[in-house]
C-alpha cells in the first residue's frame, strides 16, 4: 500500500458555497489537505494562485476564518483526478443533486483504477448534499458502471450527511471586490452517519456522528427547508417587493404562520421518530432556526431560499414531503399544504431583477395547463390517490390568489 494513502487529504468534488465555506473549511482546519475538483476554470484558476481565502461568518459578531493548505484541479483533468483518486482514503461531494450524475461514469472508473492499484484499500464518499437516502442513491448509480466483480460492500463507504449552514448568494459587488470570499452563518456543525465509513471516522472538530442519520436528513428537509420555504412563500404573498428573508420574518403575520407550519412539521416528525426526538427537543430547534433566518447580517435573500420550484415544490421534497408522510401517519397537515399551494405563485427575483431560469419555465407552464394539472405534475398528488388533498389544494387555492 503507497505510503501518500496514508495522508490526511480529501478530495473534494465542488468547489462553490457549501464545498469552500464549510467542508473544505471543516477539514482544512481539521488538519487535512483539501483538493478542490471543480468544471468552472476560472475558479480553478483563482483556487490555485491564493494560497488563502476567507470564510466571513456573519452574525453579531462579524469575523472571518482564513482557510488554507488547498489545490484544486479541474473536472476534465482526468489522468490526475484518477491518481489522486488513488492515493485518497476520503472523497466528498458538494455539486447538487442535478450534477451528481456526471460523477457516477468517473467515481467509478476511479474505483477500478484504484482496486488495481490497493485492491485491499477502502475509499469513503462523504455526501455532503441535500438528498434522502443518498448511500442508496450512490450505491445505485455507481454499480451502473462498475463491473459485476467488483467488491462493492467491502470496498466503498457511503456517508449521509444533514447539510444546515445557511450561505446566501454573495451579490456582483461582494465577488468583484474578492471573488474567492463567501460569507456564512455561524452554525458549523455537519452531521454525518457514523456507520457509513470503511475507514476509520475523521477526527475533525465540527463533525458530528450520528447513529440514526436519517432522522436528522429527515429533520432537516421537514423542518429546516421546509420552514424556509413557508417563510418566502407566505412572505411573498404578504410583501411581495421584499428581498431580504429578514424584512419578511419582520412582518408579525408571516412569522406567526411560519412557526405554526415548522411546528405542524415538527409533530408529524415526531410521529415518525418517537425514539429520536422530543416535541420540547423540535420546538427549541424550530426557534433556533427562526433566529438564525432573521440574522440582518446574513443578509439571505428571498430569491435564494425560495426558487427552484420544480425541486422545492416536487413529490418527496420539503412541503410535499411532508404532506404525504403526514398522510401515513395520521396527523394534520393543512398549513404545509397553504404554503405549498402559495409556492406556485412565488415569482421573486435576484438582484438584478430575473427570475430563477427554471421558474421562468414554471410560470409559462402554470399559465399554459392551470393550477389542477400542474398541481398533480409536481407534487404527485393524483386525484385517484389523493383526492383529499386535492380538494383541499383548490380551497386554499383562491386565499392564495386574492
Amino acid at each position: 500500500m503507497p505510503k501518500r494513502l496514508f495522508m490526511k487529504k480529501i478530495l473534494l468534488f465542488g468547489a462553490g458555497k457549501i464545498g469552500r465555506s464549510f467542508v473544505a473549511q471543516l477539514f482544512s482546519r481539521g488538519g487535512y489537505e483539501v483538493v478542490f475538483v471543480d468544471i468552472n476554470q476560472k475558479l480553478v484558476d483563482l483556487l490555485n494562485s491564493n494560497k488563502e481565502y476567507k470564510v466571513i461568518v456573519k452574525g453579531k459578531n462579524e469575523y472571518s476564518i482564513p482557510v488554507n493548505n488547498y489545490r484544486a484541479i479541474h473536472f476534465s483533468e482526468k489522468d490526475k483526478l484518477l491518481k489522486e483518486f488513488s492515493e485518497t482514503p476520503l472523497i466528498a461531494t458538494s455539486v447538487g443533486l442535478n450534477n451528481l450524475p456526471d460523477l457516477y461514469p468517473l467515481f467509478a472508473e476511479a474505483l477500478v483504477f484504484r482496486y488495481k492499484k490497493t485492491p485491499f484499500a477502502p475509499v469513503d464518499f462523504i455526501i455532503a448534499e441535500n438528498v434522502r437516502h443518498a448511500d442508496k442513491l450512490f450505491e445505485q448509480n455507481l454499480k451502473t458502471y462498475l463491473p459485476e466483480n467488483y467488491p462493492f460492500e467491502k470496498l466503498v463507504g457511503l456517508v449521509e450527511t444533514s447539510i444546515g449552514k445557511m450561505v446566501p448568494i454573495m451579490t456582483q459587488k461582494d465577488l468583484k471586490e474578492d471573488p474567492l470570499r463567501i460569507f456564512a452563518e455561524e452554525y458549523n456543525t455537519l452531521p454525518l452517519a457514523a456507520k457509513g465509513f470503511k475507514n476509520h471516522l475523521p477526527e475533525v472538530s465540527g463533525l458530528k456522528y450520528i447513529t440514526n442519520i436519517q432522522a436528522w436528513v429527515d429533520r432537516k428537509s421537514l423542518i429546516h427547508n421546509l420552514g424556509h420555504a413557508a417563510a418566502v412563500y407566505f412572505g411573498y404573498l404578504e410583501e411581495p417587493e421584499e428581498k431580504l428573508l429578514w424584512k419578511v420574518l419582520a412582518n408579525k403575520t408571516v412569522l406567526e404562520k411560519t412557526r405554526a407550519t415548522m411546528l405542524q412539521s415538527a409533530n408529524i416528525l415526531l410521529h415518525k421518530y418517537p425514539y429520536n426526538f422530543t416535541i420540547n427537543v423540535l420546538e427549541e430547534h424550530v426557534d433556533d432556526l427562526l433566529r438564525r433566518f432573521q440574522n440582518k447580517a446574513l443578509g439571505d435573500s428571498v430569491f435564494r431560499v425560495g426558487c427552484d420550484l420544480y425541486r422545492k415544490l416536487r413529490k418527496d421534497d420539503r412541503l410535499s414531503g411532508a404532506i404525504k408522510l403526514a398522510t401515513i401517519l395520521g396527523q394534520p397537515y393543512n398549513l404545509i399544504l397553504e404554503a405549498l399551494v402559495a409556492g406556485f405563485y412565488f415569482r421573486a427575483t435576484d438582484e438584478n431583477n430575473l427570475l430563477f431560469p427554471k421558474d421562468k419555465l414554471f410560470s409559462e407552464e402554470l399559465n399554459q395547463i392551470g393550477f389542477e394539472k400542474m398541481f398533480v405534475e409536481v407534487t404527485g398528488f393524483t386525484e385517484i390517490y389523493h383526492p383529499q388533498i386535492l380538494k383541499q389544494a383548490f380551497h386554499l387555492l383562491n386565499r392564495v390568489t386574492q
